[in-house]
């Protein structure tokens, strides 16, 4: 059974982080909250999906008290990747290969205009990413990958990596657009409900690795 975390009021200090087009209010205040939550955690943090970067730099302005983690940021920079029959969606016809293309360079210009430190960026279809692309331990992940393969390839990656109580925030859960991230985390957590709790905050899956 999955269990619900109810939305609540959040303190006044993440009004500062509320410059997110990406994604809504409520979704960026649960991101940052949960990974405020896990900094004191052994581990680096990964966003698969980084887009722009708009999110990333709430990430970073995050983590600007906590040096001695870096974060990791992971994009094709060519847009969504074709979709499987379980992104099929009446709801999702503007989501298609090619769309949502970014460059690394509009990234590291929202890292450029706040004065942060640069990330680790690696460019890559998820799918051809090895385990060495990723930081060794990783306490906080952020997927956003839209589409089945994406999530299912992120998880993959980003799962053996997970430091106990460390947290794996997938987006557009819920979205009805997007199907293929639900069916991604569903599969996976079918076959890892031993290693992880599943909850669902603000429309997007949270997964929680257990202790031993």
């Amino acid at each position: 059974m999955i269990a619900q975390f109810f939305d609540f009021k959040v303190e006044n200090k993440y009004n500062i982080y509320m410059s997110n087009k990406q994604m809504r209010d409520e979704e960026t205040q649960r991101i940052i909250q949960e990974l405020e939550g896990v900094v004191g955690l052994p581990g680096d943090v990964v966003e698969f999906g980084c887009y722009r970067g708009e999110t990333s730099v709430l990430l970073a302005e995050a983590l600007s008290n906590t040096p001695d983690k870096w974060l990791w940021l992971y994009d094709s920079f060519e847009g969504l990747p074709q979709k499987q029959k379980e992104d099929v969606s009446a709801t999702g016809t503007l989501f298609r290969a090619g769309a949502l293309k970014a460059s690394k360079d509009a990234v590291l210009r929202e890292f450029r205009k706040r004065r942060l430190p640069e990330p680790a960026i690696r460019k890559g279809w998820f799918e051809d990413l090895r385990a060495e692309d990723l930081p060794e331990a990783i306490c906080f992940a952020l997927l956003d990958g839209d589409f089945y393969s994406s999530i299912a390839s992120s998880l993959q990656l980003v799962a053996p990596k997970i430091v106990y109580g460390g947290i794996i925030m997938v987006h557009d859960y819920k979205n009805p657009a997007l199907p293929g991230s639900s069916r991604a985390v569903m599969d996976f957590y079918r076959n890892n409900r031993d290693l992880f709790r599943l909850t669902v905050a603000s429309g997007m899956a949270r997964l929680e690795r257990l202790s031993p």
